[in-house]
């Protein structure tokens, strides 16, 4: 594990490995380099890229200046970036795709991007008042079920977890709830950024109809963007089914 300091002084950890091109995993809500998919799909693709992983800041390892406002995280990316030698691809999941489009929009030094179904659904403004009250409250727990059952998690699903010995963990990131919802903003395709490198939008055609949709609603949003189905998949895409098409893309 390595730190590089973002603008406002706050230490984000990294790791890197590999040969190529220098390639940035950005996680969605709820993940980090420790706990997600990010070190699965770095695995298989350190044969054709220089693949740095990182923990947002609040999560892992990272440090959590306050206050939070969407332009440290985008800094905080730019930072990881600056240790790759400035210039470099993003694959983002989920809502890291509002902060990877936002960080290409700021930084000429973003190669390209490749998106999994960006969670551009609308917004929700009940949902976020929700989640802004219960981490005021200290309910940081009650933060990430609402989280979860906004997401789709069963109910009982949850209920188990929040027996089991992972959940303070997830209660520790609870915070970085309301950063992402912070980064979608209003829940629209944020079409208006001037963003101009190569993209590739990918959603799964097992993943709920909206997601997809949404997905395809970035790509079109972008004259430089494509968007591409891969069979069978969900929101919780298989690291062998996707890196094939990133490196496709990418190098191709």
């Amino acid at each position: 594990m390595t730190t590089v300091t973002s603008a406002d002084g706050t230490e984000i950890a990294y790791d890197s490995a590999g040969i190529g091109p220098a390639l940035v995993l950005v996680d969605g809500a709820m993940c980090y380099r420790a706990a997600g998919p990010m070190r699965p799909l770095a695995a298989l693709l350190t044969s054709a890229f220089t693949v740095l992983t990182y923990d947002r800041r609040g999560r892992g390892e990272s440090g959590d200046t306050q206050p939070y406002a969407a332009e440290r995280e985008v800094e905080d990316l730019q930072a990881v970036m600056r240790a790759a030698g400035g210039r470099a691809a993003l694959y983002a999941m989920s809502s890291g795709g509002a902060l990877a489009l936002a960080t290409a929009a700021a930084d000429p030094g973003v190669t390209g991007l490749v998106l999994y179904e960006p969670p551009f659904l609308g917004g929700d403004k009940e949902y976020t008042a929700r989640l802004g009250e219960l981490l005021a409250a200290g309910r940081r727990g009650d933060a990430v079920e609402l989280f979860m059952t906004t997401v789709g998690v069963p109910a009982p699903v949850i209920a188990g977890m929040r027996g089991g010995p992972g959940w303070s963990t997830l209660e520790a990131i609870a915070p970085t709830l309301a950063y992402d919802d912070t980064l979608l903003g209003d829940g629209r395709v944020p079409g208006e950024l001037p963003v101009s490198v190569p993209m590739l939008v990918v959603s799964g055609t097992a993943s709920p109809a909206a997601m997809q949709q949404a997905a395809q609603a970035t790509a079109a949003a972008f004259p430089t963007a494509e968007h591409r189905s891969l069979a069978g998949q969900t929101h919780d895409v298989q690291p062998d089914a996707l890196a094939p098409i990133m490196i496709d893309f990418l190098l191709g």
